[in-house]
């Protein structure tokens, strides 16, 4: 089944949230992203202001550890998605 980007946008209104700080990301970071992907799929990721010119360095070591997909990044908010199985 494959999901349509309106679809996933949708439901990711509902996603859970993870919160980056100025602290950024590191392996305690990553390991909450990916039990949120691995119970919901989707998630949304939140980038302080305060990063917000880091956050493309940050969703792209998000994505290459958690082998998730980007779907949307709209200001300081990133849509990951990443199918169970």
């Amino acid at each position: 089944m494959t999901h349509s980007k309106k679809e996933l946008m949708r439901r990711s209104l509902s996603a859970i949230t993870v919160q980056i700080g100025k602290a950024g990301i590191n392996e305690k970071v990553i390991k909450e992203i990916k039990r949120q992907l691995k119970d919901r799929e989707l998630i949304r990721i939140k980038f302080a202001k305060t990063i917000s010119s880091e956050k493309e360095t940050y969703i792209n070591e998000i994505i290459r550890k958690t082998n998730a997909k980007l779907i949307d990044l709209r200001g300081n908010v990133a849509i990951i998605f990443k199918k169970k199985g």
